[in-house]
């Protein structure tokens, strides 16, 4: 018993401290400032929690329906650290813009907690309690910005959406647990050894239910809208770890509960993928928001991750994890970007706002060269090698049609990324933007910026980490 809270004690610190920072929050006024910062300083010691676990390891908990292994340990820890350069990037925006409230980072955490339990789920119910947990607290953070109409818009848009999705899944759990008699996924891959087609058919509303939450083509509706109205801070949390959570319980899904009907869900992962990589190029072209740009290009990116979980090897899942794992530090270096483009306290967001910003902005304009080029894959930076490694996945499986179409998209999708380089470089200035930035703004671009140049150096980095995931045996 003691031993079971040691490896939930992260999670049983950060439901405890939640709590905490809402007594503080109500009874001690004018605090933001703390509770933003005491927000900061949990997330950093709930990373030495993590990182405390034991690391060689696989234990369940809770009769097998809470794992603790080698995949929720390092999804957990990068989506920790991605909280924390989250709220240390975006803490002047929201001062500025007038939404630093109690209210946010306690709502982060507790998206954050519940993705945590998303990501150790090994039970269709302690799944869907994660999902929920961070599906509510997303909802709020969408609309948080209560002056702005596009910002309520895009709160109510994600929740209506996000409802029928979550209802759909629940429907396939339902269906799963009806025909396989369990809701833990060990028992239900044990008797799910004959094809059963209600089982089948629960797979698919499951797999629909996940595609809307990373906004995979076609599931991906909500994103453009939601991305845009948001305030840009909660953007960037939407763009990185709600994903990171999903593509978990994706690799989660399919290769636990589900391993005997890969034949079934490889041509549906196949499509995801496809359509997502090629909607994602296209759509994008077109776009004049910064914000809905990335939002299509993120469909793209997602399409990339998908294909290597289609291959069904144990390498193409650790390249998903390693795309995923580039492509959070390449969101945090463009929207430390974006959180640059201020005048007077007014932020700017449209493609046409960065004209000419190289004249007065030199190290700006090379930050955004840089990570529009690794988000184009162009070597030899890190986005190069986050794609090199799913189509190495993908042609090692003789998936040579996935991988054209993969290519094809990747050369599409370079167009517009180096549209915006052209604006930043050749086009007449529009706007001299301020320069006084906050400490923690500034470190996280640099050091966002500096990985994204230098990871060919050592690109084991993150292989030596994720090398030791293995799901199938």
């Amino acid at each position: 018993m003691i031993n079971n809270i040691n490896l939930i004690f992260p999670e049983i610190f950060i439901s405890i401290f939640l709590m905490i920072l809402l007594i503080l929050g109500v009874f001690k006024k004018k605090s933001s400032s703390i509770i933003y910062n005491l927000s900061v300083l949990s997330l950093i010691i709930l990373l030495a929690l993590i990182l405390n676990l034991p690391q060689n390891t696989t234990e369940n908990l809770f009769n097998k329906s809470y794992v603790i292994d080698h995949l929720s340990i390092y999804m957990k820890l990068i989506m920790i650290a991605s909280g924390i350069f989250v709220m240390l990037t975006s803490s002047k925006y929201l001062k500025i813009i007038k939404i630093y409230q109690i209210e946010y980072p306690v709502l982060l955490l507790s998206s954050i907690l519940g993705m945590m339990i998303m990501v150790s789920s090994n039970d269709l119910i302690v799944f869907y309690m994660g999902l929920e947990l961070q599906s509510l607290a997303l909802y709020v953070l969408a609309s948080f910005n209560r002056d702005n109409i596009l910002s309520s818009e895009s709160g109510l848009k994600y929740f209506i959406l996000s409802a029928l999705s979550s209802g759909i899944l629940l429907y396939g759990c339902s269906l799963v647990y009806g025909f396989s008699g369990s809701t833990n996924f060990y028992l239900i891959s044990e008797n799910i050894e004959q094809i059963d087609y209600g089982v089948v058919f629960g797979m698919v509303f499951i797999l629909t239910g996940l595609a809307f939450k990373i906004s995979a083509v076609p599931f991906h509706m909500w994103a453009p809208d939601v991305y845009e109205g948001s305030p840009t801070s909660v953007t960037l949390f939407f763009s990185i770890l709600p994903k990171i959570a999903a593509l978990s319980v994706f690799i989660r899904f399919l290769y636990v509960p589900f391993i005997n009907l890969f034949d079934q869900w490889q041509t549906i992962i196949i499509f995801l993928s496809i359509a997502s990589m090629i909607f994602g190029a296209v759509a994008a072209i077109g776009q004049k928001n910064l914000k809905r740009l990335i939002a299509y290009s993120s469909i793209g990116h997602m399409g990339y991750a998908l294909a290597g979980l289609s291959t069904g090897s144990n390498y193409g899942i650790q390249s998903s994890i390693i795309y995923i794992s580039i492509y959070l530090i390449m969101n945090l270096a463009l929207f430390s970007c974006l959180f640059m483009l201020r005048v007077q306290n007014k932020y700017y967001e449209n493609i046409e706002d960065l004209s000419g910003i190289s004249k007065n902005n030199p190290i700006l304009s090379l930050t955004f060269l840089i990570v529009l080029f690794s988000l184009a894959g162009i070597p030899p930076l890190a986005g190069f090698f986050a794609k090199f490694y799913i189509f190495m996945a993908v042609i090692e499986q003789s998936m040579y049609s996935l991988a054209i179409i993969g290519l094809l998209s990747t050369v599409i999708s370079a167009f517009y990324y180096l549209r915006i380089i052209k604006i930043i470089y050749f086009d007449s200035e529009r706007f001299k933007y301020d320069k006084d930035h906050d400490l923690g703004l500034k470190l996280t671009l640099a050091a966002s910026t500096l990985f994204l140049i230098f990871y060919f150096i050592y690109p084991n980095i993150l292989t030596e980490l994720i090398n030791k995931i293995n799901l199938i045996s």
